[in-house]
Protein backbone atom coordinates (compact mmCIF):
# COMPACT_ATOMS: atom_id res chain seq x y z
CA UNK A 1 0.00 0.00 0.00
CA UNK A 2 1.46 3.73 -1.14
CA UNK A 3 1.71 6.04 1.68
CA UNK A 4 -0.56 8.89 1.47
CA UNK A 5 1.37 12.56 1.51
CA UNK A 6 -0.73 13.60 4.26
CA UNK A 7 0.88 12.95 7.22
CA UNK A 8 4.10 10.97 5.71
CA UNK A 9 7.88 12.25 5.87
CA UNK A 10 8.96 13.15 2.52
CA UNK A 11 12.39 13.90 1.68
CA UNK A 12 13.13 15.81 -1.50
CA UNK A 13 16.27 15.47 -3.35
CA UNK A 14 17.32 18.57 -5.20
CA UNK A 15 14.41 20.50 -3.54
CA UNK A 16 16.17 23.86 -3.49
CA UNK A 17 16.08 23.89 -6.99
CA UNK A 18 13.43 25.76 -9.50
CA UNK A 19 10.65 23.01 -9.48
CA UNK A 20 11.99 20.87 -6.02
CA UNK A 21 10.87 24.18 -4.14
CA UNK A 22 7.60 24.45 -5.56
CA UNK A 23 7.22 20.79 -4.67
CA UNK A 24 8.27 21.35 -1.28
CA UNK A 25 5.56 24.69 -0.93
CA UNK A 26 2.60 21.98 -2.67
CA UNK A 27 3.40 18.73 -0.35
CA UNK A 28 3.19 21.35 3.29
CA UNK A 29 0.42 22.29 1.83
CA UNK A 30 -1.13 18.63 1.36
CA UNK A 31 -0.44 18.06 4.95
CA UNK A 32 2.66 16.11 4.89
CA UNK A 33 4.13 15.42 8.50
CA UNK A 34 7.53 16.52 7.48
CA UNK A 35 8.99 17.79 4.52
CA UNK A 36 13.12 17.59 4.41
CA UNK A 37 14.64 19.05 1.36
CA UNK A 38 18.50 17.59 0.74
CA UNK A 39 20.31 19.83 -1.90
CA UNK A 40 23.76 20.68 -2.52
CA UNK A 41 23.36 24.52 -4.02
CA UNK A 42 25.12 23.76 -7.90
CA UNK A 43 22.24 25.65 -9.12
CA UNK A 44 19.31 25.76 -6.25
CA UNK A 45 19.10 28.42 -3.94
CA UNK A 46 17.94 28.50 -0.09
CA UNK A 47 15.74 31.69 -1.12
CA UNK A 48 14.09 29.13 -2.87
CA UNK A 49 12.81 27.61 0.72
CA UNK A 50 11.91 30.61 2.31
CA UNK A 51 8.60 30.00 2.29
CA UNK A 52 8.99 26.34 3.13
CA UNK A 53 10.98 26.55 6.05
CA UNK A 54 9.06 29.10 7.89
CA UNK A 55 6.29 26.15 7.52
CA UNK A 56 8.60 23.26 9.03
CA UNK A 57 10.58 22.54 6.33
CA UNK A 58 14.36 20.93 6.95
CA UNK A 59 17.03 21.79 4.67
CA UNK A 60 20.22 20.15 4.78
CA UNK A 61 22.83 21.04 2.25
CA UNK A 62 24.63 18.09 0.94
CA UNK A 63 25.05 16.09 -2.56
CA UNK A 64 23.04 13.27 -3.01
CA UNK A 65 25.68 11.40 -4.70
CA UNK A 66 27.11 10.79 -1.71
CA UNK A 67 25.41 7.21 -0.46
CA UNK A 68 25.90 7.48 2.86
CA UNK A 69 24.48 11.23 3.06
CA UNK A 70 21.38 10.15 1.84
CA UNK A 71 21.25 7.42 3.88
CA UNK A 72 21.80 9.76 6.69
CA UNK A 73 18.91 12.04 6.16
CA UNK A 74 16.82 9.09 5.41
CA UNK A 75 17.14 7.38 8.41
CA UNK A 76 17.37 10.35 10.97
CA UNK A 77 13.95 11.53 9.56
CA UNK A 78 12.16 8.21 8.99
CA UNK A 79 11.37 8.89 5.13
CA UNK A 80 8.57 7.10 4.36
CA UNK A 81 8.15 9.14 0.82
CA UNK A 82 10.89 9.87 -1.89
CA UNK A 83 10.94 12.80 -4.71
CA UNK A 84 13.63 12.96 -6.80
CA UNK A 85 14.32 16.05 -8.16
CA UNK A 86 17.91 16.48 -8.52
CA UNK A 87 19.65 17.34 -11.77
CA UNK A 88 22.81 19.54 -13.19
CA UNK A 89 20.82 21.54 -16.08
CA UNK A 90 20.84 20.51 -19.68
CA UNK A 91 23.45 23.65 -20.44
CA UNK A 92 25.78 21.66 -18.44
CA UNK A 93 26.17 18.96 -20.53
CA UNK A 94 27.74 21.13 -22.77
CA UNK A 95 30.07 22.39 -20.16
CA UNK A 96 31.23 18.86 -18.33
CA UNK A 97 28.96 15.91 -20.28
CA UNK A 98 30.12 12.93 -18.30
CA UNK A 99 29.20 14.84 -14.91
CA UNK A 100 25.81 15.97 -16.49
CA UNK A 101 25.04 12.22 -17.34
CA UNK A 102 26.49 10.66 -14.01
CA UNK A 103 24.34 12.73 -12.02
CA UNK A 104 21.79 11.76 -13.51
CA UNK A 105 22.22 8.41 -12.82
CA UNK A 106 23.98 8.24 -9.57
CA UNK A 107 21.92 9.81 -7.72
CA UNK A 108 18.74 7.47 -8.79
CA UNK A 109 21.34 4.20 -7.76
CA UNK A 110 21.74 5.82 -4.43
CA UNK A 111 18.16 6.10 -3.86
CA UNK A 112 16.93 2.73 -5.39
CA UNK A 113 19.40 1.10 -3.60
CA UNK A 114 18.27 2.43 -0.07
CA UNK A 115 14.93 1.69 -1.05
CA UNK A 116 15.80 -1.87 -1.56
CA UNK A 117 17.31 -2.12 0.94
CA UNK A 118 13.80 -0.69 2.37
CA UNK A 119 15.34 2.29 3.75
CA UNK A 120 12.07 4.07 2.66
CA UNK A 121 8.44 3.13 0.44
CA UNK A 122 7.68 4.76 -1.89
CA UNK A 123 9.92 6.87 -4.73
CA UNK A 124 8.61 9.21 -7.15
CA UNK A 125 11.36 9.89 -9.90
CA UNK A 126 11.16 13.25 -12.02
CA UNK A 127 12.93 12.73 -15.77
CA UNK A 128 12.57 15.04 -18.35
CA UNK A 129 10.72 14.82 -22.10
CA UNK A 130 14.62 15.29 -23.13
CA UNK A 131 14.99 11.99 -22.97
CA UNK A 132 12.61 11.50 -26.22
CA UNK A 133 15.21 13.63 -28.11
CA UNK A 134 13.24 15.23 -30.94
CA UNK A 135 9.96 14.22 -32.00
CA UNK A 136 9.32 10.54 -33.98
CA UNK A 137 5.48 11.06 -34.17
CA UNK A 138 3.53 13.56 -32.47
CA UNK A 139 2.25 14.11 -29.76
CA UNK A 140 4.56 12.00 -28.17
CA UNK A 141 3.37 9.29 -25.60
CA UNK A 142 5.06 7.33 -22.81
CA UNK A 143 5.74 4.53 -25.56
CA UNK A 144 7.65 7.02 -28.05
CA UNK A 145 11.23 5.75 -28.42
CA UNK A 146 13.89 7.60 -26.67
CA UNK A 147 16.75 9.20 -28.70
CA UNK A 148 18.48 11.60 -26.56
CA UNK A 149 20.43 13.89 -27.93
CA UNK A 150 22.87 15.30 -25.03
CA UNK A 151 24.29 13.49 -22.44
CA UNK A 152 21.70 15.24 -19.65
CA UNK A 153 19.14 13.69 -21.63
CA UNK A 154 20.72 10.26 -22.13
CA UNK A 155 21.48 10.42 -18.28
CA UNK A 156 17.75 10.93 -17.75
CA UNK A 157 16.93 8.10 -20.47
CA UNK A 158 19.67 5.93 -18.37
CA UNK A 159 18.13 6.44 -14.99
CA UNK A 160 14.49 6.07 -16.46
CA UNK A 161 15.60 2.63 -17.26
CA UNK A 162 17.29 1.80 -14.56
CA UNK A 163 14.20 2.69 -11.99
CA UNK A 164 11.68 0.32 -14.52
CA UNK A 165 14.66 -2.43 -13.74
CA UNK A 166 14.83 -2.42 -10.05
CA UNK A 167 11.00 -2.25 -9.89
CA UNK A 168 10.63 -5.60 -12.09
CA UNK A 169 14.11 -7.25 -10.06
CA UNK A 170 12.59 -6.32 -6.55
CA UNK A 171 9.58 -5.58 -6.44
CA UNK A 172 10.21 -1.95 -5.58
CA UNK A 173 7.43 1.10 -5.13
CA UNK A 174 8.52 3.72 -7.58
CA UNK A 175 7.41 5.40 -10.57
CA UNK A 176 8.95 8.27 -12.85
CA UNK A 177 6.77 11.60 -13.72
CA UNK A 178 8.22 13.00 -17.05
CA UNK A 179 7.51 16.75 -17.03
CA UNK A 180 8.03 19.08 -20.20
CA UNK A 181 9.15 22.18 -20.46
CA UNK A 182 9.06 24.38 -17.15
CA UNK A 183 8.93 27.60 -16.94
CA UNK A 184 7.55 29.97 -13.64
CA UNK A 185 9.11 31.60 -10.45
CA UNK A 186 12.21 30.78 -9.34
CA UNK A 187 13.85 29.12 -12.43
CA UNK A 188 17.36 30.13 -12.93
CA UNK A 189 18.89 33.23 -14.90
CA UNK A 190 22.27 33.47 -14.45
CA UNK A 191 25.37 32.77 -16.04
CA UNK A 192 25.40 29.70 -18.78
CA UNK A 193 22.89 27.03 -17.22
CA UNK A 194 20.24 29.78 -17.08
CA UNK A 195 16.37 28.75 -19.14
CA UNK A 196 15.48 30.61 -22.01
CA UNK A 197 12.03 32.52 -20.43
CA UNK A 198 14.00 34.13 -17.69
CA UNK A 199 17.22 35.13 -19.51
CA UNK A 200 14.97 36.95 -22.33
CA UNK A 201 13.08 39.03 -19.34
CA UNK A 202 16.23 39.92 -17.13
CA UNK A 203 17.85 41.18 -20.94
CA UNK A 204 14.56 42.91 -21.63
CA UNK A 205 14.73 44.00 -18.20
CA UNK A 206 18.00 45.09 -18.03
CA UNK A 207 18.11 46.87 -21.77
CA UNK A 208 19.69 44.26 -23.44
CA UNK A 209 18.39 42.78 -27.09
CA UNK A 210 17.04 39.27 -26.33
CA UNK A 211 17.93 36.36 -28.58
CA UNK A 212 16.35 33.66 -31.05
CA UNK A 213 19.65 30.79 -31.36
CA UNK A 214 18.72 29.03 -35.02
CA UNK A 215 15.19 29.95 -36.74
CA UNK A 216 12.77 29.83 -33.58
CA UNK A 217 10.78 27.83 -35.19
CA UNK A 218 11.94 24.81 -32.72
CA UNK A 219 8.92 23.95 -30.47
CA UNK A 220 8.43 23.33 -26.92
CA UNK A 221 5.71 22.08 -25.01
CA UNK A 222 5.35 24.30 -22.39
CA UNK A 223 3.87 24.21 -18.53
CA UNK A 224 4.26 26.66 -15.69
CA UNK A 225 5.76 24.86 -12.82
CA UNK A 226 2.67 25.08 -10.43
CA UNK A 227 0.92 23.47 -12.66
CA UNK A 228 3.82 20.43 -12.30
CA UNK A 229 3.54 19.72 -9.06
CA UNK A 230 0.17 20.15 -8.58
CA UNK A 231 -0.60 17.36 -11.36
CA UNK A 232 2.52 15.58 -10.05
CA UNK A 233 1.09 15.15 -6.39
CA UNK A 234 -2.76 14.21 -8.08
CA UNK A 235 -1.67 11.50 -9.57
CA UNK A 236 0.63 10.53 -7.11
CA UNK A 237 -1.50 7.48 -5.49
CA UNK A 238 -2.65 6.67 -8.88
CA UNK A 239 0.74 5.77 -11.08
CA UNK A 240 1.28 1.81 -10.72
CA UNK A 241 4.93 1.13 -9.64
CA UNK A 242 7.25 0.76 -12.95
CA UNK A 243 4.79 3.39 -15.25
CA UNK A 244 6.02 6.45 -16.73
CA UNK A 245 4.07 9.09 -17.09
CA UNK A 246 3.69 12.74 -19.22
CA UNK A 247 2.89 15.93 -17.18
CA UNK A 248 2.01 18.24 -19.59
CA UNK A 249 -0.85 20.88 -20.62
CA UNK A 250 -0.70 20.61 -24.45
CA UNK A 251 0.86 24.39 -24.77
CA UNK A 252 2.99 23.95 -27.52
CA UNK A 253 4.98 26.64 -28.98
CA UNK A 254 7.75 27.71 -31.00
CA UNK A 255 10.77 29.35 -29.26
CA UNK A 256 10.07 32.64 -31.78
CA UNK A 257 6.88 32.35 -30.12
CA UNK A 258 7.66 32.58 -26.66
CA UNK A 259 10.55 35.41 -26.92
CA UNK A 260 7.87 37.21 -29.28
CA UNK A 261 4.91 36.90 -26.68
CA UNK A 262 7.33 38.21 -23.64
CA UNK A 263 8.48 41.19 -25.76
CA UNK A 264 5.14 42.21 -26.23
CA UNK A 265 3.96 41.62 -22.48
CA UNK A 266 7.23 43.72 -21.72
CA UNK A 267 6.37 46.22 -23.77
CA UNK A 268 9.50 45.73 -25.66
CA UNK A 269 9.83 46.91 -29.28
CA UNK A 270 13.85 46.49 -30.35
CA UNK A 271 15.29 44.04 -31.90
CA UNK A 272 15.12 40.73 -31.40
CA UNK A 273 18.85 39.11 -32.33
CA UNK A 274 19.07 35.90 -34.45
CA UNK A 275 22.02 33.93 -33.31
CA UNK A 276 23.90 30.48 -34.44
CA UNK A 277 21.62 27.81 -33.81
CA UNK A 278 22.88 25.43 -30.71
CA UNK A 279 24.25 21.87 -31.13
CA UNK A 280 21.78 19.22 -30.14
CA UNK A 281 18.82 21.41 -30.09
CA UNK A 282 15.48 19.25 -30.43
CA UNK A 283 13.09 20.27 -32.88
CA UNK A 284 10.13 19.61 -31.68
CA UNK A 285 8.14 18.42 -28.81
CA UNK A 286 4.58 18.22 -27.80
CA UNK A 287 3.34 15.30 -25.11
CA UNK A 288 0.56 12.94 -25.31
CA UNK A 289 -1.42 14.22 -22.18
CA UNK A 290 -3.87 10.98 -23.06
CA UNK A 291 -2.40 8.63 -19.84
CA UNK A 292 -2.45 11.82 -17.30
CA UNK A 293 -6.06 12.37 -18.37
CA UNK A 294 -6.96 9.06 -17.77
CA UNK A 295 -5.57 9.49 -14.46
CA UNK A 296 -7.03 12.85 -13.27
CA UNK A 297 -9.35 13.64 -15.82
CA UNK A 298 -9.53 17.04 -17.29
CA UNK A 299 -6.80 19.22 -15.67
CA UNK A 300 -6.36 22.95 -15.12
CA UNK A 301 -3.69 24.95 -16.85
CA UNK A 302 -2.18 28.04 -16.30
CA UNK A 303 -2.79 29.84 -19.69
CA UNK A 304 0.98 30.60 -20.76
CA UNK A 305 0.09 34.56 -21.11
CA UNK A 306 -0.51 34.30 -17.56
CA UNK A 307 2.20 32.32 -16.47
CA UNK A 308 4.76 34.72 -18.45
CA UNK A 309 2.79 37.41 -16.48
CA UNK A 310 3.63 35.76 -13.46
CA UNK A 311 7.65 35.05 -14.20
CA UNK A 312 7.83 38.78 -15.45
CA UNK A 313 6.93 39.55 -12.30
CA UNK A 314 9.09 37.22 -9.87
CA UNK A 315 12.20 38.50 -12.04
CA UNK A 316 11.47 42.24 -11.66
CA UNK A 317 11.41 41.33 -7.96
CA UNK A 318 14.24 39.40 -7.87
CA UNK A 319 16.31 42.65 -9.61
CA UNK A 320 15.14 44.85 -7.32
Amino acid sequence: MRPEIRNSNILIVGGAGFIGSHLADRLIEQGAGKVVILDNLFIGNKDNLNDAMLKGAVFHVDDAENFEAVEYIIDTYNINIVFNCATKALNYSFINPSNAFITNVLVLKNLLELQRKRAFQTLCHFSSSEAYGSAVYEPMDEEHPLVPTTTYAAGKASADLMLQSYVKMFDLDAFIVRPFNNYGPRQNFEGPLAGVIPVTIKKILSGEAPEIHGSGKQKRDMIYVKDTVGLVTEIFPLVPAGECINITTDQQLSIETIIETIAKLMGYKGTILKKASRKADVISHRGSDKKLRGLVGQYKKTEFDEGIKATIKWVENQQK
